[in-house]
């Protein structure tokens, strides 16, 4: 082969190489710019994501914003009828204050006008107590008056005739230790009053309800020693004997219970006598 062949087979191979070589990079480039297309239309879709996203989220926040204004406009109301509440609770505490301390005020009045009415009061019973006392003082210088009691007439002061009927009064309403101190009193008291006799046999009667039959003992004893005739004779001898069966002295009150039948036979004692003698017989 001569060298111009050579060189044209040279050239050949040489062009040939350098098209396959453009072939390439034309191959190559187009495949980056579809790459880079592809990152272009990517990062665009993303954007749009974000920009919706972002859009998303600013319309979320704006709607949140609202709804916290609301809600500060709500609870600015609430604070406004909260403060007025409080302004009217100040008031109403305000006038209930004042309402006590009038009422304090009529409360000190009313306890000093009760102090002055009482201490008035005082005064007017102290002043009746001594017009009481001048009365009683005058009515026990009055003349004694005519008494007629268990078959007895005598004389007696007022205010003795006042306090043996107070003392038969305290033996009748059953009140018998009572009586029995006010009998003790009065005898002591009046000893040669007319009363005396009923005094005792009502003092007897008592000590012997009290189970003191050693005191009704002597008391009825010294009843009919003092007025034998005495209309409660019969019920003192009766009692007598009681007291006397209580205190185990059966001759005694046998003896009692006979004189009684003997002396008083048509009496209500003298029938209740003849149960108890028959008794003890």
């Amino acid at each position: 082969m001569t060298s111009a062949g050579k060189w044209a087979l040279v050239c050949l191979a040489l062009a040939s190489t350098s098209l396959h070589a453009a072939l390439f990079e034309d191959e190559e480039a187009r495949r980056a710019i579809l790459e880079l297309r592809q990152k272009v239309e990517t990062l665009r879709q993303n954007s749009q994501s974000s920009d919706q996203a972002l859009q998303k989220s600013t319309e979320q926040l704006v709607q949140s914003q609202r709804a916290a204004e609301q809600e500060l406009v709500q609870l600015k109301q609430s604070l406004l009828q909260l403060q007025s509440q409080i302004d009217t609770l100040k008031q109403e505490l305000n006038e209930t204050r004042g309402e006590k301390e009038q009422l304090n005020r009529e409360i000190t009045l009313l306890q000093r006008s009760q102090k002055d009415i009482l201490s008035g009061l005082d005064d007017r019973l102290k002043s009746a107590d001594e017009r009481m006392k001048t009365i009683d003082q005058r009515f026990d210088q009055l003349e004694p008056v005519q008494v007629q009691i268990d078959g007895l007439t005598f004389e007696a002061d007022p205010t003795e005739k006042r306090e043996y009927d107070a003392a038969l009064g305290i033996f009748r309403k059953g009140e018998f230790a009572a009586a029995a101190s006010s009998f003790a009193a009065f005898l002591r008291k009046y000893p040669s009053s007319g009363y005396r006799p009923s005094a005792l046999f009502w003092l007897g009667s008592a000590k012997y309800v009290l189970r003191e039959y050693s005191d009704t003992v002597s008391q009825i004893k010294a009843f009919i020693a003092m007025a034998p005739s005495h209309s409660r004779v019969p019920e003192g001898m009766l009692t007598l004997a009681n007291a006397q069966i209580e205190l185990k002295l059966a001759k005694d009150a046998k003896k009692t219970l006979e004189d009684l039948i003997k002396q008083h036979p048509t009496s209500e004692a003298a029938s209740a006598a003849k149960e108890r003698l028959a008794k003890l017989k």
